[in-house]
């Protein structure tokens, strides 16, 4: 497959993720990148970043704010902290070798799941 055309199903699939999920970059694009493309995890994670910005941060919110479901107030202070908190994650990424940075991000997922599974089965009634 060329590396074009996995970059097209890669932003398809992050872009299907993003909007339905508000997710896309972390769970999505980077793995893909990795696995289906070789990036490293430095480069896997940097693409993502870059690539978020213009479809989610403008297609996806201006979609969910058109049907009135943007707190404006509360994404303002979130990106303003959020700047702020990403530049010193990516300091810290930086620092790291990236299998170190894989397992991190691999235990991040892996306890995100658990932590959803539980609530959702909580909710279900299921215990």
């Amino acid at each position: 497959m060329p590396p074009w055309f996995a970059f097209v199903i890669i932003g398809f699939l992050g872009g299907i993720a993003a909007g339905l999920f508000g997710i896309g970059g972390g769970l999505v694009i980077v793995p893909a990148l990795i696995y289906w493309v070789g990036f490293s995890q430095h480069m896997a994670t940097g693409t993502s970043l870059a690539v978020l910005l213009p479809p989610i941060g403008l297609a996806a919110a201006f979609e969910y704010y058109r049907h009135g479901n943007v707190d404006v107030r509360a994404a303002v202070i979130l990106a303003a902290t959020m700047f702020v908190g990403s530049w010193v994650g990516a300091y810290f990424a930086n620092q790291m070798k990236g299998p170190q940075l894989r397992l991190i991000f691999g235990l991040f997922i892996c306890g995100l799941g658990v932590y959803l599974v539980y609530g959702a089965c909580k909710r279900l009634g299921w215990f």
